[in-house]
């Protein structure tokens, strides 16, 4: 048993939820035929997934880039141990409290870049909301001669830059509840690395470190019983990449990993070879992988859109933040290819005159009507710290009619496992001029009667989780049969609707 030290009680509520238990359910969800089939107690549907919904008539998918960007968490002193702020890091929300590790970047200025610094560490903040955060002094390690300071243990190997946190509370043990995969340095190179923590403020390094070759990781999950670390990795016989493509390891105890990476994106042309040495920095490539937001039966990835510069110079190279998604952890898509989610452009506090450059971190979450999303500039010495974008509550995209006709969208199979399991819809546009009629087919597409035709359940009223009722009631057809949801749109203005997600969720106990 590990010892807590005393420690403000910010830090303290970290330890104490740990076992706060999350709400039952009665129903369960199947997805027969899809690569994570569940079972699930929520799928969520997203309109903007065509693997959720590949039947499509007269719509199209949008996506809606993050709004109201801000600095949440600025960057400390000069000469602190978070001068520059590059984040590299991890969000986590355990009961009321968010908990959040990110890289304090201090010391010489590294020539590669001109902005990031020579040394770093690991740091930790907390929040009841997301948007204010607390440093708590934790009196861990020594800095400067002063212990008073929100920088976690981590022996060596000592972090290098990038770390990806994964709360496990399911382990039997608790010593390794958290669990963090993190880049370090080697007298050949850079690592990949894991540790363990029962509080997530003192770690262990697992003696097999390093357990596989460079990676600059961003984000990770839990997902099918495995575990899944993604980031930009060396497929050649050097670390520095001619195209940094995403390459997601894949484990079943977080210590011992697939011995090769699984190519999931790519944005770049097919590059190989010596000769190319002279061309890094000039493609369009993925930057650090994708930090992952796991709702399940789909993962939602915020990966790194990096433009190279024809200099070659990573000072002149741009990077936005894209949408991918996965449903089995190691291919991805995107909903819209070259979709800036969140553009770099005009971010609050950062440089004028320098190619604008945005960095993902690992956490996403929805907070009441709002989804939260933190990151940071990728250039941390100039305006550097975590940042936070919103959207409505799972709005980061929809399905829509393009033209005023009536419009179709059907989804993949469902079927109800084991209890009752009702559907909701986040939906916006409907009214007076506008309605959603949902309605079930089988998996021949036919109708399912009493939940279809007349029996259709008819929507009028928008929201962020509108009740679906049929006719016969809420709950969906039990008995192990699979369907599928049919949305359709109607009325004078049908283009003016947007379905962003449709939940199939067991009913509450």
């Amino acid at each position: 048993m590990i010892t807590l030290p005393r420690l403000a009680a910010g830090a303290l509520a970290l330890a104490c939820l740990l076992s706060t238990p999350r709400a039952a359910a009665s129903g369960q969800v199947l997805l027969p035929g899809a690569p994570a089939p569940g079972p699930f107690r929520e799928a969520v549907l997203f309109g903007f997934d065509d693997r959720a919904f590949p039947f499509r008539d007269n719509v199209e998918t949008r996506l809606f880039t993050g709004q109201k960007p801000r600095l949440v968490i600025p960057p400390g002193p000069p000469g602190s141990h978070d001068e520059a702020l590059l984040y590299y890091g991890t969000v986590i929300r355990i009961g009321d409290t968010f908990h959040l590790w990110y890289n304090g970047n201090y010391g010489p200025l590294r020539p590669l870049t001109g902005f990031e610094r020579e040394k770093c560490v690991l740091a930790y903040a907390t929040s009841k909301d997301g948007v204010n955060w607390t440093k708590p002094d934790l009196g861990l390690v020594e800095f400067n001669g002063s212990k008073h300071n929100n920088i976690v243990d981590l022996p060596e190997p000592n972090l290098w830059s990038t770390a990806t946190i994964i709360h496990d509370p399911e382990d039997p043990d608790e010593n390794r509840r958290f669990k963090m995969a993190y880049e370090a340095r080697y007298p050949d190179g850079m690592k990949f690395c894991v540790a363990f923590s029962q509080d997530g403020l003192r770690w262990v390094p697992s003696p097999k470190n390093p357990v596989g070759p460079f990676l600059e990781m961003a984000g990770g999950a839990k997902h099918g019983g495995l575990f899944y670390i993604n980031g930009q990795a060396a497929l050649t016989a050097h670390h520095l990449i001619p195209v940094r493509r995403l390459v997601t390891f894949v484990s079943a105890d977080f210590e011992n990993w697939s011995p090769a990476g699984a190519v999931g994106l790519d944005r770049g042309p097919d590059v190989t070879g010596p000769s190319t040495d002279d061309k890094l920095h000039q493609f369009e490539e993925i930057h650090l992988g994708a930090a992952l937001w796991n709702r399940g039966n789909v993962l939602l990835g915020i990966y790194g859109m990096w433009h190279g510069a024809p200099t070659g110079d990573r000072r002149d190279a741009v990077i936005d933040l894209g949408l991918a998604l996965t449903h089995d952890g190691l291919h991805y898509y995107e909903p819209i290819r070259d979709f800036r989610l969140i553009p770099a452009r005009e971010q609050p506090g950062s440089p004028v005159g320098v190619a604008p450059a945005l960095m993902q971190g690992q956490g996403m979450e929805n907070v009441g009507d709002e989804t939260l999303y933190w990151y940071s500039l990728w250039r941390g010495n100039y305006g550097s710290g975590v940042r936070l974008v919103t959207w409505p509550r799972d709005r980061l995209g929809a399905f829509q009619p393009f033209k005023p006709t009536p419009a179709r969208a059907i989804s993949c199979l469902v079927q109800a496992a084991a209890g009752q399991v009702e559907a909701f819809v986040n939906v916006s546009g409907l009214g007076a001029n506008a309605r959603l009629r949902v309605e079930l087919l089988d998996e021949g597409f036919r109708p399912v009667p009493g939940y279809s035709g007349a029996d259709a359940a008819v929507l009028t009223t928008n929201g962020f989780r509108e009740p679906v009722r049929w006719k016969s009631g809420a709950a969906l057809p039990a008995g192990g049969k699979s369907f599928r949801l049919s949305v359709g749109i109607d009325g004078v203005r049908p283009e003016d609707v947007k379905v962003y997600a449709v939940y199939v969720a067991g009913a509450a106990r």
